[in-house]
Formats: structure tokens, C-alpha cells, sequence
């Protein structure tokens, strides 16, 4: 039931306008009121993780008792009484979550200790060590893993936090199945699961961990946290305990090299922060010197070069490009002394072009070909971390040969918009050309009206059938409002 209940029709939005819908029909009054009243009583009490835990656990399982045996759900299956179980859970917690997480210091305190040990040890540690096997190290199935944990903080229901859990673990596990299948052996136990869940825990990262953990084991309903739910919950409150207490002797390192590597994980990440403090403070000045003071010559004939030297990667020159500027912008590429970031650019497309397979360059860049339709939302979540590396090792690259990194380039929209102001005067040139032909196309268009009379007007009635429907929509999203009222 416990499985169904994760990963079957529950988990879909059907559950929660069901709910909704439910809470809509005037004989549920008396639950909405019920509901409401037990949010604001619930909202002004101070904060006590333990009581509180035991006033919703209270409420939600006499709220559901009630819902049995009220006519709304006569006749209903188990599972349709499950989602109402579930949508009641949802929508009170996801009321009173800003009041219950991360409602006490010491967890939120606890949660910055946790999340900066796990971004210096992700810094330097091996899969080895942890002992895990070779034949389960797959690093595709753990960033997909590390892609489910990273989703916890998205939501606010507590079954919604551990789905996310039970996500990353679900990857791990059918990773180590698979794999035990292909070297016949045993089936994997909790022995090789856990050192797998704490090294993905580790690289994941997510922020707020130990209080996503404690909203799920104090408002999650008790009667739904068992079976395979509760077992890989278990694991994961095993893989923060181990992680909080990690040191040498756990990761089978010398307890000097583990205090080395911790103080080289702290100078890099320290460093990173203090390039980016740096880099910020240094564009603000920039910012705040150029709408005070004009620059000089020399600035001035530097900035148009750079300019040059980008429209030269964003555009290519019009077979109208006259060869004596081509010449002028040469000459001054030549008195270039250090390489431009365009330059290693070329050489390295230039390097490209000369490999035999090329195409095995960019295989581990699987949205390089994609088109728009070929996405997904799953997949806005690894291309912006993506962008973010690429942007970070862009800028470092840049700042370690001392040159200036050039802007982002202009968007689809951005050169669009410049392409059409440029062409501006051109259509000015055959606007009465274009006059003549739109005065041909109008009569052509009164012909057609007069030859298509019936097409205009069914296609008339069906627009007032789509104002009706539109209308009818606007109708119910004021129902919603009103629901959302509770």
C-alpha cells in the first residue's frame, strides 16, 4: 500500500483538486471551518517542535476519521479516502509551514554546521572511501540521484519532501540491483546501500537537510510513514548522522591528510567566495566611476576594440565589408601582445576542425544538438547548473590570464530587435512598393470574403463558442479563489 501510495495516482494533482473540489459542496462547512480554525489557534501558540507535532498529528488523523464517515465519501474506495487523507495533509501543512520550519535556532544553526562540512568534504572525497565497489560507481545514476535529493526544498507538504528522498534512493537502489544482476552476485543490502546514499548525500548537498529531515518525521502522518517509506527514510536520518560525525577514521584516512584536506577545501572555497567579492566590488566601482567621469582616449579606443573584436564572434562581416577596415582591424589585432580569450577560442576551433572525430568532443554534452521542443522542465534544473560551472570556470579562466572576460551575448530577442532597427532604412526605401502590393491583397481578400461567406461565419460561431468556454474557465478560477480562501 505504502509503494502505491508514493509513487501511484496520489502523486498525482488529481489528489489535491480533488480535495478541493471536495471542500467546495456546502455540506463541508463545517470542515472548512474546522480546518481554518485549527490553522490561526495553531499559528498563535508559541513554537514547541514536540507539542506541535502531536496537535497535527491529532487533528489530521480526527479529520480523517470524519471524513469516513461523512456522506462526501459514502461509498468511496480506500485508496479515494487515501487522497483526501493526503490532500487534507497537504494544504494544513502547507499553511503552517513558514511557522514549523526551522522554527528553533539550534536546527538552523545545525543546518549551516551541516551544509559547509558537506561542501568540504565533497571537496576531496573518493568513492573508495567509503568502500564502495567498483561495479556500483555510476556516475550517472548518482547525479540523477543528486538531482532527485536537490528538489527537497521545492516543496512544503512533508509527503512531497519525501518523495524527493525516496527518489534519490529509488535510483540508488535499482543502480546497486542492476548491477549485482550483471556481476551475479548476491542482492545488495543495507551494507552496500548506505555508503552509496551518504556519498550522493554528500555531493547533493542540500541545503537545510537536518530540518527537511525533522519536518518529515514530525508532521509526515505516522500512518503512512512505514513499509519501504519508513525504511529508506531510516537510511537517509543514517546518512546525516554519519555525515555530522564524519572524521578520519570513518572515510579510512590519516588523520593528518584529513585536516590537510580540509583546510585545502576551505582555502578553495574561500577563494572562490573572495574572487566573486572582489569581482563584484570591482564592477561597482566601475559602474559608479563611468556616470562621474568620462574616460580618457586610450580607455576609449581600447573599449572599441573590444567591441570589434566581440561583434567579430557574434556576426559575420556582409560580403559588403570593405577590405581596407578589414586590414585597419588586423593591424590592430597584430599589436595585441597577450592572447584575447577570442583568440584561444579560435585555436582551439581551429585544433577542433583538425580531429579525426570530432563528434567525441562533445559527447558529454547532451543538450549541445537539442532543440527547443526536445526539452523538458526535468531538465531546467541540470542546465542551469551547467550554466552556472560554465560561468564560474569562464570567469576564473579569464581572471588567470589577466584579461578582461567579454559580456554574455545578446539573446534571440536582442538581435533581432538591433537587426531590425538597422534594416529600418531599407524598408523605408520600398515602403510604396508595399503599399501598391497590400492595396492588391485587400481586393484579392474582398473577393474571397464574398466567394467564403459560410466559412467567415462558422468560423465566427466557433469563436463565440471559445468566449463562451473562456468565460465559463473564468468562472471556475473564481470557484478556486474562493477555495483558497480556507
Amino acid at each position: 500500500m505504502e509503494n502505491a501510495d508514493v509513487f501511484g495516482s496520489s502523486t498525482a494533482p488529481l489528489t489535491w483538486h480533488d480535495f478541493l473540489e471536495r471542500m467546495r459542496h456546502p455540506s463541508a462547512s463545517d470542515f472548512v471551518k474546522s480546518i481554518k480554525s485549527f490553522i490561526v489557534s495553531f499559528s498563535n501558540n508559541a513554537s514547541d517542535p514536540e507539542r506541535d507535532s502531536a496537535a497535527v498529528q491529532e487533528f489530521l488523523a480526527n479529520m480523517e476519521g470524519a471524513f469516513r464517515a461523512h456522506s462526501l465519501w459514502a461509498g468511496c474506495t480506500e485508496e479515494e479516502l487515501e487522497s483526501a487523507g493526503e490532500g487534507l495533509e497537504k494544504y494544513v501543512m502547507t499553511k503552517l509551514f513558514p511557522r514549523v520550519f526551522a522554527s528553533l535556532e539550534e536546527d538552523v544553526k545545525f543546518d549551516e554546521q551541516l551544509f559547509e562540512k558537506m561542501a568540504l568534504i565533497q571537496q576531496f572525497i573518493r568513492p573508495e572511501s567509503l568502500d564502495i565497489k567498483p561495479a556500483f560507481q555510476n556516475e550517472t545514476s548518482w547525479l540523477l540521484a543528486q538531482k532527485e535529493l536537490q528538489k527537497i526544498n521545492m516543496y512544503k507538504a512533508p509527503r512531497d519532501k519525501l518523495v524527493c528522498i525516496l527518489n534519490c534512493c529509488k535510483v540508488i537502489n535499482n543502480l546497486l540491483h542492476n548491477a549485482s544482476i550483471a556481476s551475479n552476485e548476491n542482492p545488495p543490502g543495507a551494507d552496500e546501500f548506505l555508503p552509496v546514499l551518504i556519498f550522493v548525500t554528500i555531493k547533493a548537498n542540500p541545503p537545510q537537510l537536518h530540518s527537511n529531515l525533522l519536518y518529515i518525521q514530525r508532521y509526515r502522518s505516522q500512518s503512512r510513514l512505514v513499509s519501504e517509506a519508513a525504511y529508506f527514510f531510516t537510511n537517509m536520518l543514517s546518512a546525516e548522522s554519519f555525515i555530522s560525525n564524519i572524521d578520519a577514521n570513518a572515510i579510512s584516512m590519516d588523520e593528518a591528510e584529513f585536516e590537510n584536506n580540509m583546510e585545502s577545501a576551505r582555502a578553495v572555497l574561500s577563494g572562490l567566495a573572495d574572487d566573486s567579492e572582489v569581482s563584484s566590488h570591482s564592477n561597482r566601482d566601475f559602474c559608479r566611476s563611468s556616470r562621474t567621469e568620462s574616460l580618457d582616449s586610450k580607455q576609449s579606443s581600447s573599449n572599441k576594440e573590444r567591441n570589434n573584436l566581440l561583434s567579430a564572434m557574434l556576426y559575420r562581416p556582409s560580403p559588403q565589408t570593405s577590405p581596407v577596415k578589414l586590414e585597419a582591424q588586423d593591424s590592430k589585432d597584430k599589436m595585441v601582445k597577450k592572447p584575447s580569450i577570442s583568440d584561444l577560442e579560435q585555436t582551439g576551433a581551429s585544433e577542433l576542425l583538425k580531429e579525426d572525430q570530432m563528434s567525441t568532443a562533445f559527447q558529454d554534452y547532451p543538450y549541445l544538438y537539442a532543440q527547443v521542443g526536445d526539452l523538458t522542465i526535468d531538465d531546467v534544473d541540470g542546465l542551469l547548473n551547467s550554466y552556472k560551472q560554465l560561468v564560474l570556470k569562464y570567469v576564473c579562466l579569464s581572471k588567470g590570464m589577466s584579461v578582461t572576460s567579454p559580456p554574455p551575448p545578446l539573446s534571440t530577442s536582442q538581435i533581432q530587435t538591433q537587426f531590425s532597427t538597422e534594416t529600418d532604412n531599407q524598408s523605408e526605401d520600398t515602403r510604396p512598393v508595399e503599399k501598391d502590393e497590400e492595396k492588391q491583397e485587400d481586393m484579392a481578400r474582398k473577393d474571397e470574403v464574398i466567394d467564403k461567406g459560410p466559412v467567415l461565419q462558422a468560423e465566427s460561431s466557433e469563436s463565440s463558442i471559445s468566449e463562451d468556454e473562456s468565460s465559463a474557465g473564468q468562472q471556475d478560477a473564481e470557484k478556486e479563489e474562493n477555495t483558497s480562501q480556507l
